[in-house]
């Protein structure tokens, strides 16, 4: 009797389990979404962040004048933010879908209107120029019209992107000026664009970037060229190989301008011909000239160049320019003809070193020293200032 009494129990039991019973459905996500829906005069320099709580967001669509706006999720997909600022007095519209397990999902959608720029800055000139083809040892140098207080935002919204990626970093010459070095020359024959996401910067205070600016360029052929003042010779490769020997006079450093710098000089622009004229003397001093040169390739600030002079009785044998690097007729020719901005031109043998802001000096820096002039810097432990990633 005992025996039939749990199994009853037991068929209860099971019989049981078989109950109607109800869950309480999972709770749908919450989107949140800066600035807020409606605002009619958000803040531009901090951009758009959506976010999802209880969820993860599954599509976030962004316009503005009709064009989408760039921007990502993070790894746990639960916060996605626009890649850059935000353009001024601009309306933005915002369609967030989040999503959850066991649950309806949830799609905000809404606008919002940023603030008017007080004063705006913008990109006053570049270098290379739109569409130049250049030497591999070429930096990217931008001018501001305005000078520039908050340099690191400033400089957060300049991107470059290559055909062949390299290292490099940015260093501000200037409160107008800011210069791209990359770590080792450019790899030859390929294309280089570069975009300023300055919409929307604040720079100073009350100070904000009016538009994007972007440009491309084309890195040209390898050519680089070898001068060794002792022996009087200059070579010049091209992609590995001599495409040309030349015999040439340097500095015949009697003053210190009359010396010609040793190291990395850039080719900077050309003419011919070019009017030099001796620097701190007057007409009727002692070693006073004026003269046309032709074929005169530029490589620093301080009066240097690679020009045509028919003195070939010093050219290969004795050092008698004012500091210049002259050559025959001809070769100098083949030379300017053959020269792009931004090929770099090394030069030895001489007692003056070239300070690396003559010019384009820029790689008489070695590259942690250069990186030092990159805004977006921490110190380490060591006390250096190195690159935040």
């Amino acid at each position: 009797m005992r025996r039939v009494a749990m199994l009853c129990v037991a068929f209860l039991l099971v019989c049981g389990c078989g109950s109607v019973t109800t869950e309480t459905p999972a709770a749908p996500p919450v989107v949140q979404v800066w600035p807020p829906f409606d605002t009619k005069r958000a803040r531009t320099d901090r951009g758009l962040v959506v976010k999802a709580q209880g969820g993860t967001l599954s599509q976030v669509l962004v316009y503005e004048g009709g064009e989408p706006v760039a921007g990502r999720l993070d790894d746990s997909r639960t916060l996605w933010r626009t890649d850059w600022t935000l353009k001024p007095a601009a309306e933005y519209t915002v369609t967030a879908t989040a999503a959850r397990a066991g649950a309806p999902a949830t799609v905000a959608m809404g606008r919002f209107r940023t603030r008017a720029a007080e004063r705006t800055f913008q990109v006053a000139s570049t270098a290379p120029l739109p569409g130049e083809t250049v030497g591999t040892g070429m930096p990217i140098i931008i001018d501001f019209d305005t000078p520039i207080e908050e340099k690191a935002a400033v400089e957060r919204a300049l991107e470059i992107t290559a055909a062949a990626p390299a290292e490099g970093a940015w260093r501000w010459t200037s409160d107008t000026r800011v210069v791209y070095r990359t770590r080792r020359f450019w790899t030859a024959r390929q294309q280089v664009t570069v975009t300023a996401h300055l919409a929307g910067v604040r720079a100073a205070d009350g100070l904000y970037g009016a538009a994007d600016s972007t440009f491309t360029f084309s890195v040209g052929r390898r050519q680089t060229s070898d001068i060794d003042t002792r022996t009087h010779q200059m070579i010049v490769h091209r992609d590995g190989a001599i495409a040309q020997r030349m015999a040439i006079s340097a500095g015949m450093a009697t003053t210190f301008e009359y010396t010609t710098t040793s190291g990395v000089h850039l080719t900077m622009d050309k003419g011919n011909p070019v009017r030099m004229i001796s620097p701190g003397r007057k007409k009727g001093d002692p070693g006073f000239y004026d003269l046309m040169i032709d074929h005169a390739v530029r490589i620093s600030n301080s009066g240097e160049y690679v020009h045509a002079k028919d003195n070939v009785w010093a050219q290969g044998k004795e050092n008698v320019s004012h500091g210049c690097i002259n050559s025959r007729p001809d070769q100098a020719a083949w030379f300017y003809d053959s020269s792009l901005r931004g090929d770099p031109v090394t030069i030895t043998g001489t007692g003056r070193e070239l300070e690396w802001d003559n010019g384009w000096g820029f790689w008489q820096l070695p590259w942690e020293k250069w990186k030092q002039g990159s805004a977006i810097a921490e110190t380490d432990t060591a006390g250096g200032r190195v690159p935040k990633r």
